[in-house]
């Protein structure tokens, strides 16, 4: 029962998450920043959710935790090439 009420309250943080980094979206911050915003959001969001997963089910533990770290991998290597290409450094023009 207290796993139950962990694990739908690690999905519902993940939810949150999700619809928390989309609303900056809509500022007018420029668009790095709202990616960035964004990415976080979403990897936070994810990895709760899958945390809460995991709670419910633990048989599937190996995959769920591939999940996590690949999450966090990709997501971070993407945010690095997002920055290179959009800094003066990663572009051909100079």
């Amino acid at each position: 029962m207290a796993i139950d009420v962990l694990s739908y309250t690690c999905m519902g943080i993940g939810v949150f998450f999700w619809f928390w980094g989309t609303f900056p979206l809509l500022g007018k911050r420029s668009l790095l920043f709202k990616l960035h915003g964004l990415s976080v959001a979403d990897t936070l969001g994810s990895m709760s959710i899958i945390i809460g997963l995991l709670l419910k089910r633990p048989r599937e533990s190996p995959l769920l935790i591939l999940a996590i770290i690949s999450l966090a991998i990709w997501n971070t290597v993407l945010g690095y090439v997002l920055a290179y290409c959009s800094s003066s450094r990663g572009s051909n023009d100079g």
